[in-house]
Order: C-alpha cells, then sequence, then structure tokens
C-alpha cells in the first residue's frame, strides 16, 4: 500500500518551481541556523503559526529534503480536496475545537507520522494548532509531544528523535513582497530529554517538553506577552519602519499602468481576494497559490512587470506609515 511519503514524480518534478516561486513572493527572504538541523535521526519541524500556508511553504524550502505536513481536519471533508491534500503530503489532524471524540481519531495520524518519521521524513506539525498573526505564542498543543515520544519508543535506540523550533518573522502578515526571516533553532534531542527524565510519567514528560519548546520558540521571533498592553510592548521591540523611496515613487509612476494592464489578472484577483477572504491571513496564501498557477501558465512572461508593481506597493504602504 501507497505511503504518503512516498516519492511522487510529478511532486519531485514541481517542487523546484514552487520553491523558487515562494522565494520570489518575498523582497527580502533568508534562512538563519540550517546548520542546526540534525542529520543522525528523525526531525519534527516545530515552526509558529502566523501566516496560514505560507508557514509550511516556508518549512518545505529549509532545505531540498520531501517533508510531510499535518493540517486541520475539516479541509479533509470533500473528497477531491482531501487526495489533492494527500498528494501534497498533507496529513488530517483533529483539534480539541473539533471535540474529543473527533480528537480521539488522531491515533491513526500519529501512527503514520511515526512511520514517516521512521523511513528518514522530515515531518512537520504547526504546534499552537491555528494561525494568528501576531508577535506572541499561543499554549502548543500535545499532538507533537505524543508522536515524538512514541517515534523514541518505537525506534529511538536505533536513531534519536529530535523536535526542531523554528521562528517565522513576516515584515507583514498581509501583504506578500515584504520580508520573511526563518530561524532555525537548537534541536530538543528527545531521545536524550526523555532518558534524562526517566522518572517523569508520560503525561509529565509531555509537560516538560512542552515548556522546554515554547522557551525555544519564544527565543526565535519577537515574543510579546499575549496581554492588554501587547501593542505598546511591540511597539518598542519592532525595528524602526523603513522609509518610502519618493525618487524611485516618482520616477517609475508613468510605468505603473502599463505594468498593470499586463498584470491584469493578478492584480484583479489580489483585489477578489481582499475582499472575499474573510480572514485576512489567509490573503498572502492565496494570493501565492494563483500567482504560482498564473505565472507558471503564461510562462513566466508577466512575472516582471508583476515584480515592479509589487515593490511599487511596497514603496506606498512605508509611505503611507510613515505618513
Amino acid at each position: 500500500m501507497a505511503k504518503i511519503q512516498d516519492q511522487d514524480r510529478l511532486y519531485a518534478f514541481l517542487r523546484p518551481y514552487v520553491d523558487w516561486m515562494f522565494r520570489r513572493s518575498y523582497r527580502h527572504f533568508r534562512y538563519i541556523g540550517r546548520e542546526n538541523i540534525p542529520t543522525d535521526g528523525a526531525v519534527i519541524f516545530a515552526p509558529n503559526h502566523t501566516n496560514a500556508l505560507c508557514d509550511a511553504m516556508a518549512i518545505l524550502g529549509i532545505d531540498r529534503r520531501q517533508k510531510v505536513f499535518v493540517a486541520r481536519a475539516d479541509i479533509f471533508r470533500r473528497p477531491r480536496q482531501a487526495k489533492l491534500l494527500t498528494w501534497l503530503k498533507i496529513m488530517p489532524i483533529r483539534r480539541m475545537r473539533d471535540g474529543m471524540d473527533e480528537v480521539r481519531h488522531n491515533d491513526e495520524t500519529i501512527l503514520r507520522a511515526v512511520d514517516t518519521l521512521h523511513d528518514g521524513i522530515p515531518f512537520c506539525i504547526l504546534p499552537e494548532g491555528t494561525h494568528r498573526p501576531m508577535h506572541s505564542l499561543l499554549p502548543l498543543s500535545k499532538g507533537i509531544f505524543r508522536i515524538a515520544l512514541l517515534a523514541n519508543d518505537t525506534f529511538g535506540k536505533q536513531k534519536p528523535v529530535y523536535i526542531v523550533p523554528v521562528g517565522l518573522e513576516y515584515g507583514d502578515y498581509f501583504h506578500l513582497w515584504d520580508d520573511l526571516t526563518v530561524t532555525i533553532g537548537k534541536p530538543i534531542h528527545v531521545t536524550q530529554f526523555a532518558h534524562n527524565h526517566a522518572e517523569l510519567d508520560r503525561p509529565q514528560l509531555i509537560l516538560a517538553l512542552r515548556e522546554e519548546l515554547t522557551l525555544r520558540m519564544r527565543e526565535l521571533i519577537i515574543w510579546v506577552p499575549d496581554d492588554e498592553h501587547y501593542e505598546q510592548n511591540l511597539a518598542r521591540l519592532l525595528p524602526k519602519p523603513q522609509k518610502a523611496n519618493i525618487p524611485f515613487l516618482i520616477l517609475t509612476a508613468p510605468l505603473v499602468p502599463v505594468c498593470a494592464l499586463l498584470t491584469v489578472p493578478l492584480w484583479g484577483m489580489l483585489l477578489w481576494i481582499r475582499r472575499n477572504v474573510k480572514d485576512p491571513a489567509f490573503h498572502n496564501s492565496v494570493q501565492y497559490v494563483w500567482q504560482l498557477v498564473f505565472l507558471s501558465l503564461t510562462l513566466l512572461l508577466p512575472m516582471p512587470f508583476w515584480l515592479f508593481l509589487q515593490e511599487y506597493a511596497y514603496q506606498m504602504r512605508k509611505l503611507k506609515i510613515k505618513n
């Protein structure tokens, strides 16, 4: 029987273009700390979750290896959609908000995740369980630790299990073509951690791992306590906004109508997204998928004009911030 982690020729063929296009969607994009990714054991990536699909895309592009992800189970209800998500190496996982009866179905997903790790394929789960465009962290769910500890029970004596914290910092949660920094932190050696805390029972060990991962994830992002002083504290921690390039805006203004005409489907779709997609945290993800498809269908011919418009819009946003 085919496994989700099995190689797929079409997937492998499209993967370089998908990664390349994701990088081209940001003005400045960088990975920090790739040397922290273990090479001698099973790897579970644990990033913060602020930007829907774009968070997973950032993890996918960390290196060339194939990866398997999980996503909320309700998006798997339609058979065709479920088939596509499975082809994209995504498995369903239930959340507490879905009810205890639904959460019990996660046992199958956990076993498949352990099997994926056993086969040497990195696994990614966003432990907050839901996205939120804030410089903060929600309480981490227990699923990632159940997977890590079961994997350690299953094959930890043959190869170690690691949880790798990842911090995703977006310059703008609601617009592509800004900054994205992906920081890979020091991994938690789950096998060693469990050995060093052998006196703890499983629930206590999970709580200890959750506390450790929470601390390590906080170190990788601009973390602000989620309280009534959030905005004031954030303003003190964020870097000073860059100034708009006013000469660029003035000198290139005549090119805007021409480039807009040549990219009508792209910015038209962008306007539609912002009007009809209720959760603004999904705007970047939907825009990325749309431009990924459209630009490939047009052989990338509109791309230079689209990149110019993105830069012009970026500078206009900076001008508005200044004012």
